[in-house]
């Protein structure tokens, strides 16, 4: 887990003529990416980086001479070693740490498997898949990160309440 590459922000598009690129921000804003130099394994490499004042970033990189390269990087996911990042508080979270555990019932009912985290701006959603049945994937069920459905959690698993774990 710690040299999972966890996603910081993700290229939209290209800014400007000279290389600049256009961000979306998936952490605590833009103050997040300066304490890093270097994404994607040391392939982008930060020049230049600051707030667009819409909730995003613009940056430009050392490789990224001009706005054909720039456009060409569209779609690029910004990421960094999970153990590049600083600890956590209790209570905290990165989302790449959710992804992937297990997720039991308080009853220890296997329910499945977190593929993803979402916010719709009320706060994270873990998104939980069930287990395949006949050679068929399970159906996804969403429950907020609160404590009332998700009671505890650890590098090992989620617990999740019972009321919301029901099947439709």
């Amino acid at each position: 887990m710690a040299d999972r590459p966890v996603t910081l922000a993700a290229i939209v598009g290209a800014h400007g003529v000279g290389g600049e690129v256009r961000l979306k921000l998936f952490g605590e804003g833009v103050d997040s990416l300066r304490r890093f130099r270097a994404f994607n394994a040391s392939a982008l490499t930060l020049k230049k980086l600051r707030d667009d004042g819409k909730g995003g970033a613009i940056a430009s990189f050392a490789e990224v001479p001009d706005r054909t390269a720039a456009e060409k990087l569209r779609g690029t996911a910004l990421t960094v070693p999970r153990s590049a990042l600083p600890p956590l508080e209790e209570g905290e979270y990165y989302h790449a740490d959710l992804i992937g555990l297990p997720a039991v019932s308080t009853d220890g009912e296997a329910l499945g498997t977190c593929i993803a985290v979402d916010n719709f701006g009320a706060g994270d959603v873990l998104e939980i898949q069930r287990p395949s049945v006949d050679g068929k994937p399970g159906k996804k069920f969403m429950v907020p990160m609160r404590a009332e459905a998700v009671p505890e959690w650890d590098h090992a698993r989620l617990v999740i309440t019972a009321a919301f774990a029901a099947e439709d």
